[in-house]
């Protein structure tokens, strides 16, 4: 269900820059567009550590028998801090930002202010309703999301509306209206939950406020070496070739999309599998634990090996039917290899992160952003679009490798918090409503 609510959501995403395309110049179009790749790095950084923090927080939280309170709290906390922080760091920018950035569109400027702003509340339910096992009405947030926002688009074309400003405001409203659906998943869960008699005592809220500060902490770093291992290589070929390599950065941004496009699908598995593993690994199911990883792995794996071979195949023609020019083969079987591993990497991420090892995760995404950092520097080929391909499939290898190692230790150290056999059946026995983790 959330597959298909992320899919449908990012074809509706489409059709609001295909209608804002056609509503607006196309001086006016390229706004929109910056504004919202600005908006979407921006929040993508700052707030999805938070949305997994609260994710794992309340799956652990519920798993144990306690309550998920002091966690909110913190999540909160945090988010106040990162608002204030982004909104100071904002005005100090805005003359960049209006002026370099927005061509003195001065509307754009404080849109891009309270859209990453509001986005904060969005990012929280969704950590909410993650944590909480309530999948289908995550998928519905955003695709409510993108609809309401999709609706400001077909309305400056239709003519109800019109100009930049309009289409614009669509963005800022969207993760608002979004939030409709919050009071269904609250009103879900708070039904009694299970207690067992072993539980572990609650966290107070400034004991959950340090581990929160540093879990989140982690996940921006995380956040930021994932955002550079997507952007890193078309920007170095434009750099590296001045004004000839604009076009080749734009052949390379294509091939990446390889990457790109399953990364964005993968997001229904990386929200999910977090708080699955999490419960997983506070009932002391480890083997149930081993065997959820390795089965995300391997239909990563056929799907890797299923695009590589159409690569292989018919690569240069899709991608020319679909952008236009001319592909080699050899760069785009490479991507798509890379793109299976990446994806793999991710995953053992997640593992790592349901067993609170977060700044464990992020030395790793360091360590494997520098070998790619020194891939794409390096001398390794002629060609840049092989180039990049090379760089972003060893730096994901090295990534896979990494938290490999860090899950296997991981999942070898003792967990002094896991609940007896008595507490588990607890756990199973039906008590209606939400708290009954196996009708989630």
């Amino acid at each position: 269900m959330l597959s298909i609510g992320i899919g449908t959501t990012g074809l509706v995403t489409f059709g609001y820059f295909a209608l804002a395309s056609h509503a607006l110049s196309a001086t006016d179009y390229g706004g929109i567009a910056l504004l919202w790749s600005v908006v979407f790095v921006t929040a993508s950084v700052i707030w999805r550590p938070v949305e997994q923090f609260l994710s794992r927080s309340i799956a652990d939280c519920d798993a144990r028998g306690v309550s998920p309170r002091p966690y909110l709290a913190s999540a909160g906390a945090i988010q106040v801090a990162l608002a204030g922080l982004f909104v100071a760091v904002a005005l100090l920018l805005r003359g960049p930002l209006e002026e370099g950035l927005f061509g003195d569109r001065e509307t754009l400027y404080w849109i891009l202010l309270a859209t990453v702003v509001a986005y904060a509340a969005s990012y929280f339910a969704r950590g909410f309703l993650a944590g909480h096992g309530r999948f289908g009405l995550y998928g519905g947030l955003v695709l409510l999301e993108a609809t309401s926002r999709c609706a400001f688009a077909l309305a400056a074309v239709s003519g109800v509306t019109h100009g930049q400003t309009a289409v614009a405001l669509g963005m800022v409203a969207a993760p608002l209206v979004s939030l409709a659906v919050v009071p269904w998943g609250i009103r879900r869960v708070e039904a009694p939950a299970i207690t067992p008699p072993a539980a572990r005592p609650a966290e107070g809220v400034a004991a959950g406020l340090r581990s929160g500060t540093g879990f989140a902490g982690a996940l921006v770093v995380i956040m930021a070496c994932e955002q550079t291992f997507l952007n890193a290589g078309p920007l170095l070929v434009k750099l590296r070739d001045g004004a000839t390599g604009a076009a080749l950065a734009g052949q390379a941004f294509n091939v990446l999309l390889i990457a790109r496009a399953p990364l964005q699908l993968f997001q229904a598995i990386q929200t999910s599998i977090l708080p699955h593993l999490t419960r997983l690994r506070a009932h002391g199911e480890r083997e149930s634990f081993a065997r959820s990883v390795a089965a995300t792995i391997a239909l990563i794996g056929a799907f890797a090996a299923a695009v590589a071979s159409a690569m292989a195949v018919a690569g240069p023609q899709l991608m020319a039917l679909v952008f236009g020019g001319d592909y080699e083969r050899l760069p785009l079987v490479v991507m798509a290899v890379g793109m299976g591993i990446y994806l793999a990497a991710a995953t053992l991420n997640q593992a790592v992160l349901a067993a609170g090892r977060a700044a464990s995760a992020a030395a790793c995404w360091l360590a494997a952003l520098a070998l790619f950092t020194l891939a794409l520097v390096a001398p390794l080929v002629d060609d840049r679009i092989l180039h990049v391909t090379i760089a972003y499939t060893l730096g994901a290898l090295a990534l896979m490798v990494l938290l490999a190692r860090l899950a296997r230790a991981s999942a070898a150290s003792p967990d002094q918090q896991a609940p007896t056999a008595s507490d588990r059946l607890q756990h199973r026995v039906p008590a209606g409503g939400a708290s009954d983790v196996g009708g989630r």
